[in-house]
């Protein structure tokens, strides 16, 4: 059973990113030129955040980089699929090619290792990490992130080490429908199925692994 629910989990992970362009050149060099100008304040000159409010963007996969900052961007007329007034602001005077740049620097530092903080929720972040919960119909996390969280390029992104607030913020976000940049609404389809103490337990969980 627990190996059928595996699949059920790798088959809820079969939508790739959309909008990366994983063949176009790059110019890391560049990149954290634009990152030190534009990113730093907030994210860390090396994409390690220094407030848990911004996610850590080192040794994130560069795909998932690109995608969220084109969807910090108004296209067509249209509001942008993530709607922020600070992120927009600094998307949007980003061209492609800088996108491009600042994604492949920041993918090529080392994320700097959180800890679990909460010893109490450690076993249940532990099983909906890695079982989730078939009678919910809830998949395991690691089916898409992978075993340690690494991610799995090009479709999904790392979240070991990531600041256990801001992942919690936005399980919250797809749960409430606020964020919906999601393929086939794949997380917030997840993310309904999470109770707020889960969110919390999953959130420490995954700052602690490596």
């Amino acid at each position: 059973m627990r190996r059928a629910w595996a699949l059920v989990g790798l088959m809820v992970c079969a939508a790739p990113l959309a909008g990366a362009e994983p063949d176009a050149k790059t110019d890391a060099a560049k990149g954290q030129s634009i990152a030190n100008r534009v990113c730093a304040a907030c994210h860390g000159a090396d994409g390690n955040s220094p407030t848990a409010a911004n996610p850590k963007l080192a040794g994130q996969i560069p795909e998932y980089i690109q995608k969220q900052l084109g969807n910090f961007k108004p296209a067509g007329g249209k509001k942008a699929e993530r709607d922020n007034p600070v992120m927009g602001g600094m998307a949007a005077g980003l061209s492609d090619s800088d996108v491009r740049d600042v994604a492949a620097y920041f993918s090529g530092q080392v994320t700097k290792p959180g800890a679990a903080r909460r010893p109490e929720t450690v076993e249940l972040g532990r099983k909906i990490w890695r079982g989730g919960d078939l009678a919910k119909g809830l998949p395991a996390c690691a089916a898409c992130h992978g075993a340690t969280g690494a991610g799995l390029p090009a479709q999904y992104p790392r979240l070991a080490g990531q600041y256990p607030e801001y992942v919690e913020a936005q399980l919250k976000a797809f749960r409430a429908g606020d964020r919906h940049n999601d393929a086939n609404k794949m997380m917030q389809s997840i993310a309904a199925k999470m109770s707020d103490p889960e969110i919390r337990a999953v959130a420490d969980y995954i700052f602690g692994l490596r």
